[in-house]
């Protein structure tokens, strides 16, 4: 790893349905690049060892942290951190859309999914439990990451708790299709906007990792993106099974974030006071309560 520089990748491809086994090697095959290409971090699409319609299958496909085809994972990354999303098993037979950092032969961080999508054509909260949780891992000493997992980054207070605990590096492994949502909402064009929106809000980089190809009636588009601190796009693809790659410094992220000092100006103070002042009321804003 060059001091203070991270060279950094996203892989677009589509996965077998509900087929884990199946979808090992191309995960073996997509970390081998990855190597190849000397990266310190690759990102692969959410739900990208059980296809989009994996939750679907939960009682067949769904794999505990301690599963050895995890581990095998983690080890063929060796140093480089690898981020790869399936169904997680928890305690008491719960299961959950997650997504792991896996390096060195072992997990290093998890994210569940907070934000379960029931709209369009999108029924997640029927197969799995919401997260509960926004963390964040240290990479090494300049470079943290937020992981967050497709629509939780359309709830833009789970992106806020992000920044606010220290990402200077935002991870979003996606499974959006162009007919997901509806007609007349533009996924493609809505996602290179989001995260062009945060990178630049929060003088941090934002790396999204979509799939391809076709599952059940949705078109996944790719177009998977690195974007740097000043919401200016590194490498984007196109729409077919790709590897796109760029090195982040350090230093774009001082300059960005001494320019625009979005994190160190944010008042936790008040947002906690006006959180808890809603969950006194209800969840009612006073604007809409018959005593306002």
């Amino acid at each position: 790893m060059t001091a203070r520089k991270l060279n950094v990748g996203a892989a677009q491809f589509a996965s077998e349905i509900g087929d884990v086994d199946a979808n090992m090697d191309r995960h073996l095959d997509w970390i081998a690049r990855g190597h190849e290409a000397g990266l310190d971090l690759l990102v692969l699409p959410e739900l990208s060892l059980t296809g989009h319609h994996g939750g679907e299958y939960v009682l067949d496909c769904a794999m505990k942290r301690t599963d050895p085809r995890l581990t095998r994972l983690a080890e063929a990354a060796g140093d480089m951190a690898t981020v790869v999303s399936f169904i997680e098993e928890g305690p008491a037979a719960q299961f959950y859309n997650a997504s792991a950092v896996l390096r060195n032969g072992r997990m290093v961080h998890i994210h569940r999914k907070v934000n379960l999508p029931t709209y369009g054509k999108l029924e997640e909260a029927k197969y799995v439990a919401p997260g509960r949780f926004v963390e964040t891992w240290e990479i090494d000493e300049d470079w943290r990451a937020g992981l967050l997992i497709c629509a939780d980054a359309w709830n833009p207070a789970l992106t806020h708790l992000a920044f606010l605990h220290g990402a200077t590096l935002l991870i979003t492994p996606v499974s959006s299709g162009v007919e997901a949502v509806g007609a007349d909402f533009d996924n493609p064009a809505g996602w290179a906007l989001t995260i062009r929106f945060y990178a630049m809000m929060y003088g941090a980089p934002v790396i999204m990792a979509n799939r391809t190809g076709t599952e059940q009636g949705l078109t996944f588009w790719g177009g998977s993106r690195i974007v740097d601190p000043f919401g200016r796009e590194l490498a984007v693809a196109g729409t077919g099974e790709e590897l796109i790659t760029a090195t982040l410094d350090y230093a774009t992220l001082r300059r960005a974030r001494h320019l625009l000092p979005t994190v160190r100006d944010s008042n936790i103070s008040l947002i906690h006071r006006e959180t808890a002042r809603l969950i006194d009321n209800l969840g009612v804003p006073d604007f809409v309560r018959d005593d306002a």
